[in-house]
């Protein structure tokens, strides 16, 4: 990883323009509004409404909402990650690294919470006049000494940099890079959640059959012991969707092992399950083109199996302030070595883990028979599955963690 610039006197008050108020967008603003800059979250919905069910936040993710001022105690609940077949034959733990834990004076590594409690915590510590409603972005003007953003009402906003965190579909990102190039990966997600007694304690499953994954965390819903859980089955791009949610799912967990079935079984499917057909695009070398720059899904969509969209566009937004900590946003040269930095820091990493958790959708949904068969005898007997997720994925995410400029507790405490 690399270091950011460093500063010794505070930058010049700035103008920093944000469209998008999903996690990126909100970590973005947060982190310039906090060094000190004068920020406009620009928001197409009448107010910033979460969406979606659980998701897992890591122990990079939670140390920077906590250097962001925002309050993570009781926010998520832990659990140790175990890799199981859908008979429930244990494959491998996620292993921890102990000097990653005590850096972030975190123990464990994953957190169950609500999307919508996370940000929900994010929003209790960003001044509400920076948020602006019913903005729907319509396309910038940037010249050597400003970008102006423009909106479908008519009006407009003068900034120093405009930041994209506009989601998969980012209208920003298409004016700066052209056609997005987005392409269905053959999978779609079911993601629910739900009280459920005598769950295994502290404990998360991620399991596969030959062609679906099915998966539960524990999670804390208003303070309270609740479960996150997820289905992962192959789909094609215009497939018509189940009239019967919970009859669909059911089947596909006929015969898996508890308590996947009785997760199912206890949950409302009106209110908590919701469904994504996976989507992602080609990856980009650089994020950063003269005053604009970019978070999140907007420039690096990934899928559930990094478990890690929300978590890497929290990063984002933070990271994106940090390397422009003490750099003047109106002197383009200055401007430009900053981003080149923030490039420099996140574009790698991120594109490792949405192609890791590409390759993982295709392996455990596309791979045909009887591959599968060969696929799951090894995972069953051998250690390949455990080397292959500590290379690919856990390695560089606690090197993340060993990296953060950022302070934190000497010793070893259950701060959430």
């Amino acid at each position: 990883m690399n270091n950011p610039s460093a500063h010794t006197s505070p930058a010049p008050r700035r103008r920093v323009a944000v469209i998008g108020a999903g996690p990126g967008g909100l970590s973005t603003a947060l982190a310039f509004h906090r060094a000190g800059h004068d920020v406009r979250l620009f928001e197409r919905q009448d107010a910033v409404r979460p969406i979606g069910g659980a998701v897992l936040l890591s122990l990079p993710v939670l140390s920077i909402l906590r250097d962001m001022g925002v309050d993570i105690h009781r926010l998520g609940a832990y659990a140790v990650t175990e890799f199981r077949n859908h008979r429930g034959r244990l494959r491998t733990r996620l292993p921890f690294n102990k000097k990653a834990e005590a850096r972030a004076g975190i123990p464990g590594w994953h957190y169950g919470m609500l999307r919508s409690a996370a940000l929900e915590r994010m929003l209790d510590v960003i001044p509400p006049e920076l948020i602006q409603p019913n903005k729907r972005f319509l396309r910038y003007e940037e010249s050597a000494q400003a970008v102006t953003v423009h909106f479908e009402d008519g009006s407009q906003w003068e900034a120093d940099l405009l930041v994209g965190a506009d989601g998969i579909r980012s209208q920003v990102a298409q004016q700066t890079f052209g056609d997005l190039g987005l392409f269905h990966c053959g999978i779609q997600v079911w993601l629910a959640w739900c009280h459920c007694e005598n769950m295994p304690p502290d404990v998360g499953w991620i399991s596969h059959s030959r062609t679906v994954q099915a998966s539960f965390f524990p999670i804390l819903h208003e303070g309270k012991p609740a479960v996150e859980w997820w289905v992962v089955e192959p789909w094609n791009e215009g497939q018509t969707p189940p009239s019967d949610t919970k009859a669909h799912l059911l089947k596909h967990l006929d015969g898996w092992a508890d308590p996947l079935p009785r997760l199912a079984a206890a949950t409302d499917f009106e209110r908590n399950c919701f469904r994504w057909e996976i989507y992602n695009r080609p990856a980009l070398k650089s994020w950063s083109r003269g005053r604009v720059s970019f978070v999140g899904d907007a420039v690096h969509p990934v899928s559930p199996y990094a478990a890690y969209g929300m978590g890497m566009a929290i990063e984002d937004g933070w990271w994106l302030a940090k390397c422009l900590e003490g750099v003047d946003l109106a002197e383009p040269a200055a401007l430009a070595k900053g981003l080149a930095s923030y490039d420099r820091q996140r574009v790698a990493f991120t594109n490792k883990n949405a192609a890791m958790a590409r390759y993982m959708g295709y392996l455990f949904h596309r791979t045909p028979w009887p591959l599968t068969v060969l696929r799951d005898v090894v995972f069953d007997h051998t250690g390949f599955l455990e080397k292959a997720l500590t290379e690919q994925y856990l390695k560089d995410a606690e090197l993340q963690m060993e990296s953060l400029p950022i302070q934190t507790p000497s010793l070893l405490r259950a701060s959430i």
